[in-house]
């Protein structure tokens, strides 16, 4: 069988491409429980600076297989369906809390909890193809994946709201002048764009940059005297590490500095 999870490094910049082109990389087994597996080994990988999330083919993921749904025949209880949907749901909180920066090159559709995995991404980097369509409502379920958190934290609950309810498609246009993508770019210069943000964030001073996401972790739910407290905590951190120093010298001497992630 073909591997559906396929993993690249090079350049510092681990990709995970869902590989089920023929499904529009529906979501599967296989899939979910590489990402399980992979996302937090990558995390603590020093040879990774940045991970990249992308689909092969035509579409970035169609979300749940809604196809394999339809000729399920065996029935589990409630529960252990509920359970089993957690493990794998927990996917969205590794890219959304590993300290490393995520992006998801989204390169065609992406829908359902396609969506939402690109929506727990740190940064989505979109084709100009690229579509976005919660599509929930269209086959009769609620929503998984964290996309009603991550949506709501985007572009604000009401929004989010009426995306859900309506499964309205956006195309890459409407969803970056919405918030939801950080930029678009033409279909052939996807992977290129994408692939320089990403070694630009795998050379910069990863301690920094992995207690800039918990800060804005954080920020999501915390008030504002806690989130001082950490940004004071953690400011005072960075600027004892060895790239805060190699950066103060590389700014006197007028050159880039060269960072070490010490």
């Amino acid at each position: 069988m073909e591997q559906q999870l396929i993993e690249d490094i090079s350049d510092s910049v681990a990709t995970l491409t869902f590989n089920r082109p023929e499904r529009l990389n529906a979501l599967s087994t296989p899939i979910m429980d590489g990402l399980l597996e992979a996302l937090p080994r990558l995390a603590g990988d020093p040879a990774v600076g940045a991970i990249v999330l992308t689909g092969a083919g035509r579409a970035f993921c169609a979300g749940g297989d809604v196809k394999s749904m339809a000729e399920a025949t065996a029935e589990r209880s409630v529960e252990q369906a509920v359970t089993d949907l957690r493990r794998r749901m927990d996917v969205s909180r590794l890219l959304h809390e590993i300290p490393k920066p995520t992006i998801a090159m989204v390169n065609g559709p992406a829908a359902g909890a396609g969506m939402a995995l690109a929506l727990a991404c740190d940064l989505r980097i979109a084709a100009q193809s690229a579509r976005f369509v919660t599509a929930f409502a269209n086959v009769g379920f609620s929503g998984d994946f964290g996309g009603s958190y991550f949506l709501s934290k985007l572009i604000g609950t009401g929004k989010a709201r009426e995306l859900y309810y309506t499964a309205d498609a956006l195309d890459a246009a409407q969803a970056l002048a919405l918030g939801i993508v950080n930029k678009v770019v033409a279909d052939a210069d996807l992977a290129g764009a994408t692939t320089a943000l990403a070694r630009k964030l795998a050379r910069g001073p990863r301690i920094a940059l992995a207690l800039m996401k918990q800060n804005f972790n954080a920020a999501e739910s915390g008030t504002l005297n806690e989130l001082l407290d950490l940004e004071a905590r953690r400011q005072i951190e960075t600027g004892r590490t060895a790239d805060h120093k190699e950066a103060a010298r590389a700014f006197v001497e007028k050159r880039t500095p060269t960072f070490t992630g010490r």
